[in-house]
């Protein structure tokens, strides 16, 4: 019980008088100053001189007044009137109404403020100096002469009015004052003081008068039997009345020995309490909610405010001592299978508990009075000892059987939980927020699984995600083994070494005949190589491996019979092969791994506070984990796997040609784009919906993990794109390479003369060849279209554009270009320019504007050699894409060179233009 600062005891104060002391000679005695010292009071007299007198500080005496009893204190007033005054000041009563928890300071300045509203007439004025007047309200010193004239008229005008004083009855104290006249006035003595300023010493009076015998009477009992109390008031609730106020009574009683009568006064109620509690009890165990339950419960509640009666009623209540028969835990796991929960016993279980909590919500109701909340720690109580105990032994065992049980054990427990909160009624005494407060209770006992709970859970979605990519890879490399085994099943070593050559002859010199290209129904294609009788197997329109999609693999007939045909099938077969090299699939089974864990999780943010912006973080924690496991394990794997695929393509060994359906290494190449794009949107469409719109992750906030992570993994898709684009171009510009040596015939640009001399033109539109070219480019640029960042497809569409510029005119150069020939050229060169104008890039349409211009020196006639001089001298012609040394280059695929070269020279030297 804490101790009031003012209520320590002082036994004796000692005080020595003081006489005057010689001093000594040498003045040696430290303390001679003190010695001499005196405490004196100047008073003044009509001559010049002031008598003094000893007197104690102000400040000493006040002190010692503190510590005096209440009966001293009236005695010490009568000595003087300034004793007097010291006793009767009004905030020495305040302080002991204060202490006793019965002052209202602002009611008392309520009732000031309403005093000085009320008063009438002038102010009263007292003279000053200088003729001035201080104006006040009242003259206090004339309202305690007029309280004192009063008192003296009705015979009350001793000092200590307002008390009166205990009367012996045969050897004990009887109750006198207000106990005296009417015992049940004093019962509710505390409830009738007022706070009045000025007055508290009448209203202490009227306190100490009442409860003041009863007090000392129990001081002076022997035992429980002894106390006046217990005869004065028969009724138990009359008795814990006046307990309960004499325990506050004593936190005013500052004189010396008051921590004995604190203590028998607790001793006394100490036996009144349990003798309640028993009858109680006995009410509980005969379930007499409305009888003795109810009435002994508000005897406690009077004494002290029923805490006791509280914990008596949890501790012996049914759902707590019969709590095993709710159902165990091990039912739970007892009845599923692997990986699972059976959460239907733990549904009884919370079912079960809300019914029964709700029938002993309805007896707190019947029993305790509506201003004890009895509910709240009676919820609190089930939380901690049945319902934490039930959910602690079950993921306890779960943990230990299953990680994935119990990962679905926790988070469906807590919605089960939460649900058993929100049933339960509220008592008549709680607030209205009580769901709220009923869900924080339950939530609090599952605070200490939840740092478990959440490293779990992301250590499964890790370890699961990473078996998921390990099989996908694994299935990968059987399928690519099984097949480069069957592919070298035939093949004899050593005949190979002797066939060396023809086979090299056969596959490098006759491309066309190596390969061709079947479209079956439904636009799967099938690769067939016709040499060897070998075949790549069937792949499906969805890019993943066989054994994951449930087929079975098609290997071909016959195996090829040498090492060359064999190594062409393996390439084919690996180039084919690029678009599975990472799955919508596999990415659609880690995107769901996570969405399951997010759902999870995303059940403990309700909680708020710490354990709520844990499971938030741990949400962004599985989606970084998502990204580094789809982007750096998985697709930046395939991306590099189909880089190095396409760096070793050679056209002239693999693939099928002279179709308009592109380079197949390629066009594989660009659905893995296609994938890569789609799986890059599936994560957009999962960040949005599972964690910004349920307020998991903050797309605003860049320095979040979850952004910064999402950022990397786009600029990772952005690279790797653009890295197989690289190598893309190569394979394309290798292709238009191939399709010009196989396709253009020499007499395009340089046609044979008929039986009459005279040459023939049929055709004069596009060659095969530029219309193979124009078509091979168009279709694989255009693939790109909508699967492909604006900016990549800008640089893309640049770059093919002048590696396809330097293809040609490298083509150009190897051709025999007669002026018959050179219509055919013009129309190539137009067929060129035309589609490289529509795709608006400025810059390489000024290339093939070069080209076009450059072609029109073949049409010369060599009659006007002169003329051709002077074009290939003219720098300006072709705006600094050709100098005059390529031009010239160029002019010497004419066919007729050797006729016109001199007079082409001779013009060229007579412009100042000097060829090397």
């Amino acid at each position: 019980m804490a101790t009031n600062p003012k209520r320590t005891s002082i036994r004796s104060i000692r005080s020595t008088p003081q006489t005057p002391s010689t001093r000594t000679t040498n003045n040696s005695a430290v303390l001679a100053s003190l010695r001499a010292t005196q405490l004196v009071a100047n008073t003044p007299s009509s001559t010049s001189n002031a008598t003094s007198k000893s007197v104690l500080p102000a400040e000493l005496i006040n002190m010692i007044l503190e510590h005096l009893g209440v009966r001293d204190l009236f005695a010490f007033a009568r000595t003087a009137r300034r004793m007097q005054e010291m006793v009767f000041d009004d905030t020495r009563w305040v302080q002991r109404l204060k202490s006793m928890g019965v002052w209202d300071e602002g009611e008392a300045r309520r009732r000031a403020e309403d005093g000085l509203k009320r008063g009438a007439g002038a102010p009263v004025g007292k003279a000053l100096p200088g003729g001035r007047r201080s104006m006040t309200l009242f003259d206090a010193g004339a309202e305690e002469r007029k309280k004192s004239a009063e008192g003296d008229a009705k015979g009350k005008g001793s000092s200590d009015a307002g008390f009166d004083r205990p009367k012996l009855v045969s050897g004990a104290v009887a109750p006198s004052g207000v106990a005296a006249k009417d015992p049940m006035a004093a019962l509710k003595v505390m409830a009738r003081v007022r706070s009045i300023r000025g007055f508290a010493r009448q209203e202490f009076g009227k306190v100490y008068g009442a409860l003041a015998p009863f007090y000392f009477d129990i001081a002076r009992s022997q035992s429980h039997s002894d106390p006046v109390l217990f005869r004065t008031y028969r009724e138990p609730e009359q008795q814990a009345q006046m307990l309960s106020q004499l325990r506050r009574f004593v936190k005013a009683d500052y004189s010396q020995g008051w921590d004995l009568r604190e203590q028998k006064l607790e001793n006394i109620m100490g036996i009144f309490e349990n003798a309640v509690l028993r009858e109680f009890e006995q009410g509980m165990n005969s379930g007499d909610a409305e009888g003795r339950m109810k009435r002994y419960a508000t005897v406690l509640v009077i004494l002290n405010g029923g805490s006791s009666g509280i914990d008596m009623f949890i501790q012996n209540n049914p759902v707590m001592l019969h709590k095993d028969e709710l159902g165990h835990p091990s039912e739970c796991i007892r009845t599923a299978f692997d990986g699972h929960i059976n959460l239907a016993p733990s549904e009884t279980f919370f079912s079960q508990l809300a019914a029964r909590m709700n029938e002993q919500i309805e007896i707190i109701d019947k029993v305790f009075p509506q201003t004890i909340d009895v509910l709240s720690p009676f919820l609190e109580r089930i939380a901690d000892e049945v319902v934490s105990e039930y959910i602690t032994t079950l993921f306890d065992e779960a943990h230990e059987q299953n990680i994935e049980s119990y990962l679905k054990a926790v988070p469906g427990l807590f919605q089960q939980a939460l649900r058993f909160a929100i049933s339960l009624k509220p008592s008549k005494a709680t607030k209205t927020e009580f769901k709220d407060f009923s869900k924080g209770i339950i939530s609090k006992t599952f605070e200490q699984h939840i740092d478990l709970y959440l490293h779990e859970e992301l250590d499964f979605f890790n370890k699961k995600s990473l078996r998921e990519v390990e099989s996908w890879e694994q299935r990968l490399q059987e399928q690519e083994a099984s097949q480069e085994s069957f592919f070298y099943s035939n093949v004899s070593r050593q005949a190979a070494k002797q066939d060396f050559l023809s086979s090299f002859r056969k596959m490098v010199m006759m491309p066309i005949n190596a390969t061709s290209t079947l479209v079956t129904g439904g636009g799967t294609k099938k690769t067939i190589l016709t040499n060897s009788s070998s075949a790549t197997p069937n792949r499906s329109s969805t890019p993943v491996p066989f054994e994951l999609s449930g087929t079975t693999i098609s290997q071909p007939q016959d195996a090829p019979t040498s090492e060359l045909a064999a190594k062409a099938a393996v390439m084919n077969s690996r180039l084919e092969g690029i678009k599975s090299l990472f799955s919508i699939e596999v990415a659609l089974d880690l995107v769901h791994a996570a969405k399951t864990s997010l759902e999870r999780i995303a059940t403990f943010v309700a909680l708020g506070g710490q354990s709520g912006e844990e499971a938030r973080e741990q949400c962004e924690a599985i989606f970084v984990s998502l990204l580094q496991l789809l982007g750096t394990r998985h697709i930046k794997t395939g991306f590099d796997k189909a880089v190095n695929h396409l760096a070793v393509y050679n056209p002239r060994e693999i693939g099928p040609h002279g179709t308009t359906d592109g380079v197949q290494p390629l066009v594989t190449f660009l659905e893995l784009v296609n994938v890569g794009d789609l799986i890059q949107q599936m994560v957009d469409v999962f960040y949005v919906q599972e964690l910004v719109m349920p307020k998991l992750s903050d797309a605003d906030d860049f320095v979040a993990p979850a952004v910064k992570e999402k950022k990397r993994f786009e600029q990772m898709l952005d690279e790797r794109v653009a890295a197989g684009l690289n190598k893309g171009i190569d394979v394309l510009m290798d292709e238009v390479e191939y399709i010009c040596a196989t396709t253009q015939q020499p007499s395009d640009f340089n046609p044979l003369p008929g039986p009459d001399g005279q040459v023939v033109m049929m055709d004069i539109g596009p060659s095969e060849t530029a219309t193979q070219v124009v078509d091979v480019v168009r279709n694989h640029v255009n693939m790109l279209v909508g699967s492909t960042d604006k900016n990549v497809l800008d640089v893309f569409n640049q770059e093919v554009g002048v590696r396809l510029f330097t293809v040609l005119c490298k083509h150009l150069k190897r051709q025999r270009i007669s002026v018959d020939g050179a219509i055919r050229l013009i129309s190539d060169t137009n067929h060129y320019h035309a589609y490289i104008r529509s795709m608006k890039n400025k810059t390489l349409t000024e290339y093939f504007n070069a080209m076009r211009e450059l072609s029109q020196i073949y049409l010369i006639s060599p009659n006007d050699a002169k003329e051709i001089g002077t074009i290939l001298a003219d720098s300006d012609r072709y705006r600094g894409i050709f100098t005059a040394e390529e031009v010239y280059q160029f002019a010497e695929r004419r066919a007729d060179w050797f006729v016109v070269k001199k007079d082409v020279e001779k013009a060229m030297y007579g412009m100042g233009c000097v060829m090397m």
